[in-house]
Protein backbone atom coordinates (compact mmCIF):
# COMPACT_ATOMS: atom_id res chain seq x y z
CA UNK A 1 0.00 0.00 0.00
CA UNK A 2 1.18 3.52 -0.69
CA UNK A 3 0.64 6.72 1.19
CA UNK A 4 -1.89 9.23 -0.04
CA UNK A 5 -0.14 12.09 -1.85
CA UNK A 6 0.77 14.76 0.67
CA UNK A 7 0.11 12.69 3.79
CA UNK A 8 2.78 11.99 6.37
CA UNK A 9 4.13 8.48 5.77
CA UNK A 10 0.78 6.72 5.98
CA UNK A 11 0.40 3.17 4.79
CA UNK A 12 -3.27 3.00 5.69
CA UNK A 13 -5.96 2.38 3.13
CA UNK A 14 -8.56 5.15 3.39
CA UNK A 15 -11.51 3.86 5.39
CA UNK A 16 -15.06 3.90 4.05
CA UNK A 17 -16.61 7.33 4.20
CA UNK A 18 -13.32 9.14 3.63
CA UNK A 19 -13.28 12.21 1.41
CA UNK A 20 -10.11 13.76 -0.04
CA UNK A 21 -9.36 17.26 -1.27
CA UNK A 22 -6.12 18.78 -2.46
CA UNK A 23 -4.97 19.66 1.07
CA UNK A 24 -7.30 17.71 3.34
CA UNK A 25 -8.41 14.25 4.33
CA UNK A 26 -11.90 13.99 5.81
CA UNK A 27 -12.38 10.73 7.66
CA UNK A 28 -14.59 9.30 10.38
CA UNK A 29 -13.36 10.18 13.89
CA UNK A 30 -11.07 7.69 15.61
CA UNK A 31 -10.30 7.03 19.24
CA UNK A 32 -6.88 8.60 18.62
CA UNK A 33 -8.69 11.93 17.87
CA UNK A 34 -10.24 12.25 21.34
CA UNK A 35 -7.45 14.34 22.87
CA UNK A 36 -7.23 16.74 19.90
CA UNK A 37 -11.01 17.19 19.83
CA UNK A 38 -11.10 17.74 23.59
CA UNK A 39 -8.34 20.36 23.34
CA UNK A 40 -9.95 22.16 20.38
CA UNK A 41 -13.33 22.39 22.09
CA UNK A 42 -11.84 24.28 25.03
CA UNK A 43 -11.58 27.32 22.79
CA UNK A 44 -14.06 30.13 23.52
CA UNK A 45 -15.11 30.71 19.90
CA UNK A 46 -16.01 27.06 19.34
CA UNK A 47 -18.04 27.11 22.55
CA UNK A 48 -19.69 30.42 21.59
CA UNK A 49 -20.92 29.33 18.16
CA UNK A 50 -21.64 25.60 18.54
CA UNK A 51 -23.71 23.31 20.75
CA UNK A 52 -20.74 21.63 22.44
CA UNK A 53 -21.20 21.21 26.19
CA UNK A 54 -19.58 23.83 28.45
CA UNK A 55 -17.41 22.93 30.19
CA UNK A 56 -16.23 20.50 27.52
CA UNK A 57 -14.81 17.43 29.25
CA UNK A 58 -12.73 14.59 27.85
CA UNK A 59 -15.83 12.37 28.31
CA UNK A 60 -17.68 14.66 25.88
CA UNK A 61 -14.99 14.10 23.24
CA UNK A 62 -15.15 10.35 23.87
CA UNK A 63 -18.95 10.41 23.43
CA UNK A 64 -18.57 12.40 20.19
CA UNK A 65 -16.08 9.89 18.75
CA UNK A 66 -17.29 6.55 20.14
CA UNK A 67 -21.06 7.05 20.21
CA UNK A 68 -22.42 10.01 18.22
CA UNK A 69 -20.15 9.54 15.19
CA UNK A 70 -20.35 5.72 15.17
CA UNK A 71 -24.14 5.53 15.57
CA UNK A 72 -24.68 8.42 13.17
CA UNK A 73 -22.68 6.70 10.46
CA UNK A 74 -24.39 3.36 11.17
CA UNK A 75 -27.87 4.88 10.69
CA UNK A 76 -26.81 7.37 8.02
CA UNK A 77 -28.60 10.12 9.95
CA UNK A 78 -25.55 12.00 11.27
CA UNK A 79 -22.30 11.76 9.32
CA UNK A 80 -19.24 13.22 11.05
CA UNK A 81 -15.75 13.75 9.65
CA UNK A 82 -12.50 14.80 11.26
CA UNK A 83 -10.77 17.23 8.91
CA UNK A 84 -7.06 16.40 8.74
CA UNK A 85 -4.31 18.44 7.07
CA UNK A 86 -2.74 15.96 4.67
CA UNK A 87 0.76 17.45 4.88
CA UNK A 88 1.01 17.18 8.68
CA UNK A 89 -1.74 14.85 9.89
CA UNK A 90 -3.04 17.60 12.21
CA UNK A 91 -6.71 17.92 13.11
CA UNK A 92 -7.94 21.20 11.64
CA UNK A 93 -11.65 20.81 12.45
CA UNK A 94 -14.75 18.72 11.96
CA UNK A 95 -17.61 18.61 9.48
CA UNK A 96 -21.05 17.13 9.95
CA UNK A 97 -24.05 16.28 7.80
CA UNK A 98 -27.27 15.67 9.74
CA UNK A 99 -30.48 14.49 8.05
CA UNK A 100 -33.48 16.76 8.73
CA UNK A 101 -36.22 14.71 10.42
CA UNK A 102 -39.50 14.72 8.52
CA UNK A 103 -37.97 16.27 5.40
CA UNK A 104 -36.75 13.56 3.02
CA UNK A 105 -33.72 14.52 0.99
CA UNK A 106 -32.70 17.43 3.24
CA UNK A 107 -29.73 17.63 5.60
CA UNK A 108 -28.00 20.30 7.68
CA UNK A 109 -24.28 20.86 7.31
CA UNK A 110 -22.11 22.13 10.14
CA UNK A 111 -18.48 22.64 11.02
CA UNK A 112 -15.94 23.99 13.43
CA UNK A 113 -12.26 24.77 12.88
CA UNK A 114 -9.39 24.88 15.33
CA UNK A 115 -8.07 28.35 16.06
CA UNK A 116 -4.64 27.59 14.60
CA UNK A 117 -6.04 26.62 11.19
CA UNK A 118 -8.65 29.33 10.62
CA UNK A 119 -8.13 31.76 7.76
CA UNK A 120 -6.47 29.26 5.41
CA UNK A 121 -9.58 28.27 3.45
CA UNK A 122 -9.60 24.76 4.95
CA UNK A 123 -13.15 24.94 6.29
CA UNK A 124 -14.58 26.02 2.93
CA UNK A 125 -12.52 23.35 1.13
CA UNK A 126 -13.83 20.67 3.51
CA UNK A 127 -17.43 21.97 3.41
CA UNK A 128 -17.37 21.95 -0.38
CA UNK A 129 -16.29 18.28 -0.33
CA UNK A 130 -19.03 17.37 2.16
CA UNK A 131 -21.66 19.32 0.19
CA UNK A 132 -20.66 17.66 -3.08
CA UNK A 133 -20.75 14.24 -1.38
CA UNK A 134 -24.20 14.90 0.08
CA UNK A 135 -25.77 16.34 -3.05
CA UNK A 136 -24.25 13.93 -5.55
CA UNK A 137 -23.23 10.64 -3.91
CA UNK A 138 -25.93 10.58 -1.23
CA UNK A 139 -28.58 12.01 -3.55
CA UNK A 140 -29.76 14.73 -1.18
CA UNK A 141 -31.90 17.42 -2.80
CA UNK A 142 -31.09 20.22 -0.35
CA UNK A 143 -28.43 21.15 2.20
CA UNK A 144 -29.05 23.75 4.87
CA UNK A 145 -26.50 25.86 6.68
CA UNK A 146 -27.79 27.19 10.02
CA UNK A 147 -25.70 29.46 12.27
CA UNK A 148 -26.42 31.71 15.22
CA UNK A 149 -26.87 35.33 14.14
CA UNK A 150 -23.50 37.07 14.33
CA UNK A 151 -21.32 34.10 13.34
CA UNK A 152 -19.69 35.98 10.46
CA UNK A 153 -16.93 33.40 10.01
CA UNK A 154 -19.40 30.60 9.39
CA UNK A 155 -21.44 32.81 7.08
CA UNK A 156 -18.34 33.65 5.02
CA UNK A 157 -17.55 29.94 4.64
CA UNK A 158 -21.15 29.17 3.60
CA UNK A 159 -21.07 31.93 0.98
CA UNK A 160 -17.73 30.67 -0.42
CA UNK A 161 -19.21 27.19 -0.77
CA UNK A 162 -22.23 28.57 -2.65
CA UNK A 163 -25.01 28.60 -0.05
CA UNK A 164 -27.71 31.16 -0.75
CA UNK A 165 -28.75 33.20 2.25
CA UNK A 166 -32.46 32.59 2.87
CA UNK A 167 -33.16 34.63 5.98
CA UNK A 168 -33.21 34.85 9.76
CA UNK A 169 -35.21 32.44 11.91
CA UNK A 170 -36.16 34.05 15.19
CA UNK A 171 -35.75 32.05 18.41
CA UNK A 172 -35.03 28.97 16.31
CA UNK A 173 -32.00 27.02 17.56
CA UNK A 174 -31.40 25.94 21.14
CA UNK A 175 -27.98 26.33 22.70
CA UNK A 176 -27.54 25.17 26.29
CA UNK A 177 -31.13 25.98 27.29
CA UNK A 178 -31.51 29.26 25.40
CA UNK A 179 -33.22 29.69 22.03
CA UNK A 180 -31.29 31.96 19.69
CA UNK A 181 -31.97 33.69 16.40
CA UNK A 182 -30.27 31.93 13.49
CA UNK A 183 -29.34 32.56 9.90
CA UNK A 184 -30.26 29.96 7.31
CA UNK A 185 -28.92 29.29 3.84
CA UNK A 186 -29.68 26.63 1.28
CA UNK A 187 -27.60 24.79 -1.29
CA UNK A 188 -28.86 22.67 -4.16
CA UNK A 189 -26.75 20.62 -6.56
CA UNK A 190 -27.08 23.39 -9.14
CA UNK A 191 -25.54 25.89 -6.67
CA UNK A 192 -22.30 24.00 -6.04
CA UNK A 193 -19.36 26.38 -6.44
CA UNK A 194 -16.14 25.23 -8.13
Amino acid sequence: MTALPGTPESTETPEPGTLCTERLLLRPPRESDVDAIHEACQEAEIQRWTVVPVPYRREDAEYFVKDLAVNGRRTGENLVWCVIERATGALVGTQGLVRCPGRPGAAEIGWWATKEYRGRGYTAEAARAVARHGLTELGLRRLEWVAYVGNEGSRAVAERVGFRFEGTLRSFAEQRGEYRDTWIGGLLATDLAG
